[in-house]
């Protein structure tokens, strides 16, 4: 399971029913729960969240490494094969704290553009739909 804990607003009806879309086709280990925080409760939570051992953190962030879904795929692949839960974290308004970005496993960066964190939302549920059908060898990715 992968659980994705985001800043900023509850999702709204467009952001539900394209997440839904995506969702909906998941299967373990690639199915996902969300966490999703106001910008001041995600600070606090953060701030004091003890990273566990058996947790692979992702953070979401424009100045993180760039990827292709192949290796996404790959690497949460790994992560299930090393019976570890994924974290992908969704930085609020203002990011994360260094403290937090330096925690993290991975910081993955979707483009040098910055996204509104609703679009994010969707954009992730859908690269994590995509993940899971390159690792199955299914026809959604083609190269």
């Amino acid at each position: 399971m992968i659980k994705v804990i985001a800043g900023g607003k509850k999702s709204t009806g467009w952001v539900l029913e394209a997440c839904a879309e995506y969702e909906k086709r998941l299967k373990k280990p690639f199915d996902i729960t969300w966490e999703i925080l106001d910008e001041e409760k995600l600070e606090k939570k953060l701030e004091k969240w003890e990273f566990k051992t058996n947790q692979v953190v992702i953070l979401a962030d424009e100045r993180g490494k760039n990827i292709s879904s192949p290796e996404l795929s790959d690497k949460l692949t790994k992560v299930f094969n090393s019976s570890s839960e994924a974290v992908i974290i969704i930085g609020g308004a203002y990011g994360v704290s260094e403290e937090v970005r330096s925690r993290a496993d991975f910081v993955w960066s979707f483009s040098r553009l910055v996204f509104p964190h609703m679009l994010m939302r969707i954009m992730v549920t859908e690269q994590i739909y995509r993940a899971q059908e390159i690792a199955n060898g299914g026809k959604y990715h083609h190269e």
